[in-house]
């Protein structure tokens, strides 16, 4: 097991009283209990500091002068004199901007306290050591005990003794720590492959020291409030149902029946689903689409201003920040526009919760503003699938309906193991985050480059993938998406990713009818880079002839929401075929109203929702993708025998129901 390296910087501008501390300090580090591995270095200058900031991801904490002075030469030595370098206040304010998770101290001089304390009492600063007192022993240990606060994982901590006290289980899981598989001629293989501690570690919530997930008081709860802090938010929830339960719950939290909802047409399913389930009335917005390539990226945001203008009375507005291809909305001006109308702004960041630990990503989407966030832990760090949390700035947060609606949505046998890798998460992105995502993104540089270099695939780049809408919005990709044009290859999508799953033994995220794409995380490694380019090198050696590739169809324009999603959905309706006997289009499904969501896997994005109405336009789409032969899922479509239906509402239900204006 590697050994832990924890670095701490200090920063004072007099080179001896600056070797002073550093000897000091290092000698107690030598002396004293040091299971961190602390050591410290030091430098003179804000310049240097700021550099070392960047470029040592092993450092955890910085000790600030509260002046940094340097001489300025004029004319030779007589005319020496010191010039304030730059103010303890902005070293502080770059420092926690730069590396928010960085524990920073300041040194100042007793008759100095009222003002340093002070200025700096809005910042980030986690404490003041008087610089005359030279307590090298009593710094030590504070800034060791405050490193080893940080890297404590008090729900995993707590499930890990309660597993090491090995109690007989009378409770639930029936399994009783693997008792009932471990040995058994029929599923002993099951146990052997899981690993024991699986099964110790799935419990009951019968065991009181392991805190409630519903009603967390105790290791849950200081899990949570540790996470919040790592991630910038007022208050965390952990969730172990996964991104699509937290959407839910804050769309039952934020809207009433009947209230209004902005929301990106190109939001993940379990967003619509929450529509249903609030009963609100959403106010779709159709995402760009890059028709060259099949992406549909951000709205634009002249949309999103014209339409929060139009509806200024809506509850909230959702948005996917970054998108599942890498884009990043330019969220501040957007969260301004909607916060002057009184609108809450949640940003759904499945796909970017790393983002608050490297300045490369920055700001997340509660640092521009947002009142909720939601993120899949599991998708980009280091959670076990399903873990994922709930992030909220929301200055106006109702606790209680919150965790009433959270409650709705989890189960009371949460699976421990879930919340424990959240814990863990949280501790890992904070500790080596920077470090770790320093390195995605210079693996993530490197591929693009030995991609681009077998001369037939081709990485594309922002200008790439950016809608025309879009090119003035200020939008940023993601680097560690990485979306590879395969239309020279003379391969499909479908059979390009079945030679590489077959032959090479490589598993890509996700692909359109001429793109491949790639999720670098914070567990890429460049023997992994190595063997995808020598696959893809391989690929293109042999020479192909590129082919043409099928485009799948565009997905018409958003129709007209006739009834409330919730309504809709809810009536028994009937199902009507997509196609006649003779397999003709059925011309009888136009002007009818949806009663269900149909969703095509690519890309993802309702096709219809629940109370919309029905074209000849929609109708058309959707028989051109059953009868293609490309594979495809169609959430929503019935199949009765062999027969593709779409459920409608009966006339009279539609009479029956409010319509919307």
């Amino acid at each position: 097991m590697p050994k832990l390296a924890c670095r701490i910087l200090v920063i004072n501008d007099e080179q001896l009283v600056l070797r002073e501390f550093v000897k000091g300090l290092n000698a107690a580090a030598r002396a004293l209990d040091n299971p961190l591995g602390i050591s410290f270095t030091g430098v003179t200058t804000a310049k240097e500091a700021l550099s070392v900031i960047e470029s040592d991801g092993d450092l955890q904490a910085v000790l600030v002068d509260d002046t940094l002075y340097s001489l300025a030469r004029n004319n030779g030595r007589d005319n020496e004199k010191k010039q304030l370098q730059m103010s303890a206040l902005e070293l502080v304010q770059r420092i926690t901007r730069f590396r928010p998770e960085l524990d920073v101290y300041i040194l100042i001089a007793q008759e100095k306290e009222d003002d340093v304390v002070d200025a700096l009492f809005a910042e980030s600063v986690d404490g003041y050591f008087y610089r005359e007192e030279r307590d090298y022993r009593g710094i030590y240990r504070i800034l060791n005990a405050q490193i080893q606060e940080r890297a404590r994982t008090p729900f995993y901590d707590a499930l890990k003794n309660y597993v090491w006290m090995a109690k007989d289980q009378w409770h639930t899981p029936g399994h009783s720590s693997g008792e009932s598989l471990r040995g058994s001629p029929w599923v002993n293989d099951f146990y052997e492959f899981m690993g024991e501690h699986v099964f110790d570690a799935d419990l009951s919530v019968s065991v009181p020291m392991l805190d409630s997930l519903m009603e967390p008081k105790g290791v849950i709860g200081e899990a949570q409030a540790m996470a919040a802090k790592a991630f910038g938010a007022r208050r965390t929830y952990f969730a172990t149902n996964g991104t699509s339960t937290a959407n839910k719950v804050i769309f039952q939290t934020l809207l009433a029946p009947g209230e209004k909802l902005l929301l990106d047409r190109n939001c993940h399913k379990s967003v619509h689903h929450g529509v249903v389930l609030s009963g609100a009335h959403p106010i779709y917005l159709d995402s760009a689409l890059n028709s060259k390539y099949g992406l549909y990226g951000p709205v634009p945001k002249k949309t999103l201003f014209r339409e929060i203008q139009k509806h200024s009375d809506a509850q909230a507005l959702i948005l996917t920040s970054c998108t599942y291809d890498g884009l990043r909305y330019d969220l501040a001006p957007i969260v301004q526009a909607a916060h002057a109308k009184g609108i809450k702004v949640i940003i759904d960041e499945a796909w970017y919760g790393f983002a608050r630990f490297h300045p490369e990503f920055r700001p997340t989407a509660l640092e521009a503003g947002a009142d909720y966030a939601t993120q899949s832990t599991h998708k980009v760090l280091s959670a076990f699938s399903q873990a994922s949390m709930i992030h909220i700035n929301d200055p106006e947060f109702r606790e209680h309906l919150f965790r009433e609606n959270f409650n709705m949505h989890t189960s009371t046998s949460p699976q421990y193991g879930l919340i424990a890798s959240l814990d863990v998460a949280r501790k890992q992105a904070v500790m080596e985050g920077y470090k770790l995502l320093g390195r995605t993104l210079e693996l993530a540089k490197e591929a693009r480059e030995l991609i681009n270099s077998t001369r037939v695939f081709r990485v594309l780049e922002l200008d790439d993938l950016l809608p025309e809408q879009t090119r003035a919005d200020g939008i940023r990709l993601d680097p560690t998406k990485v979306t590879i044009d395969i239309s020279g290859c003379g391969y499909t999508a479908e059979d390009l990713q079945k030679e590489l799953f077959e032959r090479y033994n490589l598993q890509v995220e996700k692909s359109t009818f001429n793109t491949l794409s790639l999720l670098f995380t914070i567990g890429t490694t460049r023997s992994k880079l190595s063997r995808l380019y020598d696959a893809l090198m391989r690929i293109a050696r042999e020479g192909r002839h590129p082919r043409r590739l099928v485009q799948t169809p565009e997905i018409p324009a958003f129709t007209r929401l006739k009834l409330l999603p919730r309504d809709a959905y809810y009536c028994g309706g009937e199902l009507l075929p997509v196609f006649d006997e003779r397999e003709r289009v059925n011309r009888g499904l136009a002007g009818r109203v949806c009663a269900d969501q149909i969703v095509p896997y690519p890309p993802g994005i309702p096709v219809l929702v629940p109370g919309q109405l029905i074209t000849g336009t929609v109708v058309e789409y959707l028989a051109d993708l059953l009868r293609s032969t490309r594979r495809m899922e169609m959430h929503g479509i019935v199949h009765e025998g062999y027969v593709p239906c779409v459920r409608v509402l009966k006339s009279a239900e539609e009479k029956a129901l409010q319509h919307l204006p």
